[in-house]
């Protein structure tokens, strides 16, 4: 079954977007870059996302 998790290995600040690409199987450099653009495009309301994400979204190490 396929969970949604941050990310331990492709971890740079909370393990959200690194989770994303595993999740989604696909590379976290092209989930990073689209969050950067994403997150001048929408006036930082993705930053907030992201932080909310942080506390929402279990860590790989709880899960395993």
């Amino acid at each position: 079954m396929k969970r949604l998790y941050r990310s331990s290995n492709e971890r740079m600040l909370g393990g959200v977007l690194g989770g994303l690409a595993e999740y989604f199987n696909i590379d976290a450099t092209i989930v990073r870059l689209v969050f950067i653009v994403g997150l001048f495009m929408s006036a930082f309301t993705l930053l907030f996302v992201y932080i909310v994400a942080i506390f929402i979204i279990p860590d790989e190490r709880e899960i395993h």
